[in-house]
């Protein structure tokens, strides 16, 4: 039996695609309420702890029961909260945590950048395990080694100093990884011409490389800033003086054998977590493009 197929005339045209279903505006409007519930429900503990540091500190709990409007509203608005933290020398433990923070900041981003370049770039014996070791590290937790590295610095004599507080938080295996990452999506034939042209390693990284890299630069920086700007049992136990106490430290001191200063402990907490959530909403583009393009080649 012959088939015949049917052939289209040369100067048809093709017949036109099908509409593509339209989605419901009810079915968006639900994820647009779904959206936002679990938004306010992320932001109420936020919102009460901040009302709670503006509100006297017998009020504190004793809207709790029944909830009710004023759990998320103050009746009156007073300030002795903030006076009891800077009372008790507050100031000084935020400004440790400022140079903790910065320093561990600067000198971080130099190792980690220049080690994620030298992972990324540079072929070397042992490159494959050295990454894997790296790997492992960094999902170690910290406080598993917090003992035996304490013992180390007391034995180096470096108690209560700011090298002790910086020195852990440098070499950070996540700013690596991630930084490594974004340095694999740079085209090699970058580094190739250079180095035709003389230019050295060095060179290539910090002409190159660095420049390019300000999105991954920013996003291991706002790693290492949050890992830093929150640690509490590092510093608890390597800085005991109280001329070297950081913030989380002196927040943890209002809770003593004689009671409980939860306003102070509010209004340390609202304190503390506005300077990383400026930052991480100022820099939060940088940080997602990061991330993304580390995801590509890592």
């Amino acid at each position: 039996m012959s088939t015949q197929t049917r052939q289209r005339p040369s100067g048809a045209k093709p017949a036109p695609a099908p509409p593509r279903p339209r989605r419901r505006p009810s079915r968006r409007i639900g994820m647009i309420l779904l959206g936002s519930l679990i938004a306010v429900l992320f932001v109420l503990p936020l919102w009460w702890a901040a009302v709670s540091a503006l509100r006297p500190q017998r009020e504190t709990f004793a809207t709790l029961s029944p909830v009710s409007l004023w759990t998320l509203l103050p009746r009156g608005l007073t300030t002795g909260n903030f006076d009891r933290l800077f009372d008790a020398e507050f100031g000084r433990a935020l400004l440790n945590s400022t140079v903790v923070t910065v320093a561990t900041l600067v000198a971080g981003l130099a190792i980690c950048a220049t080690a994620a370049f030298a992972l990324a770039v540079l072929n070397f014996p042992g490159r494959a395990v050295v990454f894997a070791v790296m790997v492992i590290s960094f999902l170690i937790p910290f406080d598993a080694i917090a003992i035996p590295l304490m013992s180390i610095f007391r034995e180096a004599r470096l108690e209560n100093t700011y090298a002790a507080l910086v020195l852990p938080g440098i070499g950070n295996g996540f700013a690596v990884f991630l930084l490594r990452g974004f340095f694999l999506g740079v085209p090699a034939e970058l580094a190739d011409a250079a180095r035709v042209d003389g230019l050295g390693w060095w060179g290539v990284f910090r002409r190159i490389y660095l420049p390019l890299s300000r999105p991954a630069l920013i996003g291991a920086g706002l790693i290492l800033f949050v890992f830093q700007w929150q640690a509490y049992l590092w510093p608890l136990l390597i800085a005991p003086d109280p001329e070297m106490t950081v913030a989380p430290v002196a927040i943890a001191q209002f809770a003593g054998q004689q009671g409980v200063d939860f306003g102070a402990i509010f209004a340390g907490a609202v304190l503390t977590a506005l300077v990383p959530l400026l930052i991480l909403l100022f820099f939060q583009r940088y940080f997602t493009q990061s991330v993304t393009a580390s995801g590509l080649k890592g």
